[in-house]
């Protein structure tokens, strides 16, 4: 049913790694959360099929996460696949290109993700979105800008008469900082739940490594694999 108050919240929720921690971010900050997942053709759609695992271990931490956690919500969005031919959503190998984007950049894909997150928080009576995205640990998406959330928060609110608030916890903190907030949250059972049942490769491979499963070489596992060995360091 829709919520009328402004303590509910929407949290984009792939499955991944960053999206987990912004759900436990929200559900210590909000009364009622609800999520959404995107199955726009990506290689690595496993990362779905772990949502309702994820969100079941969340639930299963806290008594209080589980009181807050409501519906969750998933979209086809198959056709964003279908234009975009990125490395992403096609067999082709991951490489930069001439404009200094990697391959796997899907052009539009958070803009689209966030339009249709608040078309369904509009629905739900709910002001608060909570997506992962960051500037400052990322592989240079020009969609996970800063920048670009605060043009598309007053666009959104323009365009449906409603204002919504973007929320953004890990804009400026990198993946050693993610995992150390992922402590902060839900100390080391929720670093365990996080690093064993989320999904960040891009390529859908599930090996077994020390920070989670992943091909480890590609650009996602690259990066979740330095930052969780960083922040490991510093707990020596």
């Amino acid at each position: 049913m829709p919520h009328s108050d402004h303590q509910s919240a929407l949290v984009l929720f792939s499955g991944g790694q960053d999206s987990s921690a912004c759900l436990a971010w929200a559900l210590e900050r909000f009364e009622r959360v609800e999520t959404i997942g995107f199955d726009y053709g990506q290689r690595h759609a496993i990362e779905l099929t772990l949502r309702a695992g994820l969100r079941a271990a969340f639930s299963e931490l806290k008594p209080l996460w589980a009181k807050r956690l409501g519906e969750d919500h998933c979209l086809d969005l198959k056709a964003l696949g279908a234009i975009s031919q990125t490395s992403l959503t096609t067999d082709i190998a991951f490489k930069m290109q001439e404009d200094g984007l990697p391959n796997t950049f899907v052009p539009g894909r958070n803009l689209i993700f966030l339009t249709f997150a608040a078309a369904i928080a509009y629905r739900r009576g709910i002001r608060h979105i909570v997506t992962g995205v960051c500037e400052t640990d990322y592989s240079g998406y020009p969609d996970c800008r800063d920048d670009t959330i605060k043009a598309l928060q007053v666009a959104l609110g323009l365009g449906m008469e409603r204002r919504f608030v973007l929320h953004t916890p890990l804009m400026w903190i990198d993946k050693a900082q993610t995992w150390a907030l992922t402590q902060e949250l839900g100390g080391e059972k929720l670093v365990e739940i996080i690093r064993d049942q989320s999904h960040s490769c891009y390529l859908g491979a599930r090996d077994v490594h020390d920070w989670g499963h992943g091909c480890g070489t590609c650009p996602a596992c690259a990066l979740r694999a330095d930052g969780f060995s960083r922040w490991r360091t510093t707990q020596k």
